[in-house]
């Protein structure tokens, strides 16, 4: 997420009354999660764990809750609670806008565009030519629809990420900033549930097609020409690659990768990256032809076990 004008070290310090490490004209340019932060960007890190990921990553102003070595062309912001304050700044560079109509005035609708009754559709939200939005689709703040584009009834994009801290008084939740954005020729089902980027973006591809009752976590890619059946599940940060199938009631776990044109099988369980170009089956998800064959083998062993019986 870009601020709206640059800002300089100091000047950010100030409104998170923390104290810094570096040059106070130190340009700031934005905010971002670790895995899409570029030169100008904060990230924040709260876990010595990560703090190495965090200093050597494309960020160039870690806020961090311990002082420690500056890597040379990068600056500092300590502060005790990390998370907190990056909130914070969510909080003051993408503040939540009440809205006071079902269709926002600030909402850009292209030609031929047809929005059925009860739809909602948030500030600055921008939807392209040709598109047909059935009735009851929520559409929150932001959210940018190219062309073309189908979205069948009760869908929501835009919830709030699911990622929370848990403290001693009970959960605390990251503030979402970012949008969610579907390409040219995209059709989404029914109850579909999109969750916008908490800095970034939430993307679904050119021409991919999305079935009933599926959840798009949290800044996860899905690429060109991706068909994904109902009741799929993908957790945050997925980078699902071009023409992936992904059947029935599949679960992906987050931050991995699927790769382009695989196909997973009805309900698997996909808890590491795969590779593109195979099928895969079951939980964890594997090799469909070796997932296959092990629960042949597995189907043996009570007639192995009868014929190793001593009588």
């Amino acid at each position: 997420m870009k601020f709206p004008k640059p800002h300089t070290l100091k000047q950010i310090s100030d409104l998170l009354e923390c104290q810094f490490v570096g040059d106070e004209n130190f340009p700031v340019l934005g905010m971002n999660e670790i895995h899409v932060v570029e030169a100008g960007d904060i990230v924040f890190v709260d876990h010595p764990k990560y703090y190495d990921k965090a200093l050597e990553s494309a960020a160039t102003i870690v806020l961090i809750n311990k002082e420690v070595t500056c890597p040379e062309g990068k600056a500092l912001l300590i502060s005790d609670d990390p998370f907190r304050d990056f909130n914070k700044l969510t909080q003051h560079f993408k503040p939540f806008v009440s809205s006071s109509a079902s269709i926002s005035p600030s909402a850009k609708i292209g030609k031929n565009t047809i929005i059925q009754p009860n739809c909602f559709i948030g500030n600055n939200v921008t939807i392209g030519d040709h598109c047909l939005i059935h009735s009851n689709v929520s559409i929150y703040d932001d959210a940018v629809i190219g062309n073309h584009v189908t979205i069948h009834a009760g869908t929501v994009l835009g919830a709030s990420a699911f990622y929370y801290k848990n403290r001693p008084e009970g959960f605390d939740q990251l503030k979402s900033g970012g949008r969610v954005i579907l390409k040219d020729h995209v059709d989404i089902g029914a109850l579909c549930t999109i969750d916008k980027g908490v800095t970034g973006d939430t993307i679904i591809g050119e021409g991919s097609k999305l079935d009933n009752q599926i959840q798009v976590g949290h800044d996860t890619v899905i690429g060109k020409k991706c068909l994904i059946a109902s009741q799929v599940g993908i957790a945050g940060c997925v980078v699902v690659e071009d023409e992936v199938t992904i059947w029935g009631q599949v679960g992906i776990t987050s931050g991995i990768t699927i790769g382009k044109k695989a196909v997973i099988s009805a309900q698997s369980g996909v808890s590491k990256s795969l590779e593109g170009n195979k099928s895969y089956f079951g939980t964890p998800a594997d090799d469909f032809r070796s997932k296959y064959k092990e629960i042949a083998s597995i189907r043996m062993i009570p007639e192995i076990l009868e014929k190793l019986k001593i009588k």
